[in-house]
Order: structure tokens, then C-alpha cells, then sequence
């Protein structure tokens, strides 16, 4: 029996096959983390106990804030909305592998056939613990996280992955996005003094020419992608498990915050690392 603010809820009738649920979901609410060009998150409380006898909140966000799901159309104009991706694509079995990256580290093909390329399936939900959820809330976490460089897009499509996800803040490395010198930005353009210091005198342009290449490679061969996983994300690294990611049935929507599960059964062994379970 579970007893929350008071109210008692029956596990074995919430739970009725027994399974363990892990949460992979950042919170979503007031001042959580954000791309550095979103509105902030606002909520406004329009009912409440002592004027109607309810709660009632109105709600300001971007969809692609927190751990959320892109739809192809967010990036590839023409490409499938939220709500035109067959459902089976927000559930499934997958792995989740472990990838230590420092700042700026480029996430690369090599990298995955390493973590992943003995255990991934077709048709498999890759999630990818580079260590950078612990770090969510700070404020180097958009302008540093590691990333996804070209090669890693094209690993996922050959080996046939269906969806991926990761604890960094783009489905590419943050400087091919609008953090770096690509589209609109730079946004934080004191970065390009600092890559060159960092990467011993390259020019960022050079290294990264292209504007999101690896969302390009993916949501035109239909891999879609979750942004900042995080959550009970160390509890199943280096397990197969079955994951739920449900986006609202959002008509045009170009993608959605999410609750990312993973589910387990007890009885069962689910480490990559000693052979699968199926």
C-alpha cells in the first residue's frame, strides 16, 4: 500500500502484473531548464479550491522542452507530424547502454558499435547514459553537453533503430545547432572563442558546416529522437527493457513533452552485459 499526501493507493491493483516502473522523464514545471531562446514556462493558476472548489491551470510551454520526442516535421519540412507516426513507434523493447562523454564530445559510430552494436535488435529503442542528466539543471548543460556527429545517424539507420534517445540536450551535438554559428545563431557566441581554445585552434564552422545533420539523417529514414532523458535513467543502464513514450494526439504538432518509462519484470534477467532476455 502506497500513501501519498494522505490518499492510499493499492499497488497490487495499480500494478497487476507486477512490473517495475522507471521514470526516464525530467520534471516539466516551474523553472525547469530550457534552450536558451524559449520562452520561459508560465503557469497560471484560473480556478482554485477557495474560489471555484477545483484546481485549474493554464499553461505556457514549447513542446520541446524537458525530456520530449521530435516529430520528423520539426526539422525535414514535409516530413510526418506527431500525430501522423504510427503508434507502435512510442513503445517497445530497446537497450539502454552506457557512454561517457566529457564536454563537447563528439558521439560517434565507433561509439555505439561499442555500447550497443552485440546487443541492438531491429526495430530496438536505443537510449544512450552519457552521464550528462546528473548535470540537467546546471547551466553548462545546453552549451556543453556532448553530441551525435553524422556517422552516429548513419549507425542508427543501418542497424535499424526505431527510436533513440539520450541524456544530452539535441539529437546533434550542440554546436550544429543554434547554440553553434549554423541557422540563427549563434545564440551564445562567446562559444566560438572557446572551441577554438578547446579544440586546439579549429575553427567551428570548419568542424561543424552543416545545420543538425544527424536529425536530418534520422527523421528521413524514420528514427525519431528524445531529448534530455534523465530520471531513474542509471537505474536500467546496461539492461534490455520494455519502454512507453505516448505524445499527446496533437493534430500539426511538430513534437511533444513525453513521460519516458521503462518497464522490467522481476523475475527476469535483463543485463546486456551477461546475454539478453528475451
Amino acid at each position: 500500500m502506497a500513501k501519498i499526501r494522505g490518499i492510499e493507493f493499492q499497488e497490487n491493483l495499480a500494478n497487476p502484473m507486477g512490473l517495475n516502473f522507471y521514470n526516464l522523464s525530467h520534471r516539466w514545471g516551474f523553472q525547469c531548464p530550457n534552450w536558451p531562446y524559449f520562452e520561459d514556462v508560465k503557469i497560471e493558476r484560473i480556478h482554485y479550491m477557495a474560489k471555484s472548489g477545483v484546481l485549474s491551470q493554464r499553461i505556457t510551454t514549447s513542446m520541446h522542452s524537458t525530456t520530449h520526442i521530435d516529430a520528423p516535421a520539426h526539422v525535414v519540412q514535409g516530413a510526418p507530424f506527431i500525430d501522423e507516426v504510427p503508434l507502435p513507434h512510442f513503445f517497445g523493447s530497446g537497450i539502454v547502454v552506457s557512454m561517457p562523454k566529457k564536454k563537447w564530445e563528439f558521439i560517434t559510430a565507433d561509439d555505439l558499435e561499442k555500447a550497443a552494436g552485440k546487443a541492438i535488435r531491429p526495430h530496438d529503442v536505443l537510449i544512450i547514459n552519457t552521464g550528462w542528466h546528473k548535470v540537467y539543471e546546471d547551466g553548462d548543460y545546453f552549451a556543453y553537453c556532448p553530441g551525435f556527429v553524422p556517422s552516429a545517424g548513419q549507425w542508427m539507420v543501418d542497424h535499424q533503430v526505431k527510436v533513440v534517445g539520450h541524456d544530452t540536450q539535441a539529437n546533434d551535438h550542440p554546436l550544429a545547432t543554434a547554440i553553434g554559428p549554423q541557422r540563427n545563431g549563434p545564440l551564445l557566441p562567446h562559444l566560438e572563442q572557446e572551441y577554438r581554445e578547446w579544440s586546439g585552434g579549429h575553427d567551428w564552422k570548419d568542424d561543424f558546416p552543416d545545420w543538425e545533420p544527424v536529425h536530418q539523417i534520422l527523421f528521413k529514414n524514420g528514427i525519431l529522437g528524445i531529448e534530455n532523458v534523465g530520471g531513474d535513467l542509471d537505474a536500467v543502464t546496461g539492461k534490455r527493457v520494455t519502454f512507453a513514450f505516448f505524445p499527446w494526439n496533437w493534430d500539426r504538432g511538430d513534437g511533444c513533452i513525453i513521460r519516458l518509462v521503462a518497464m522490467t519484470d522481476p523475475a527476469g534477467d535483463y543485463r546486456i552485459e551477461s546475454g539478453e532476455s528475451l
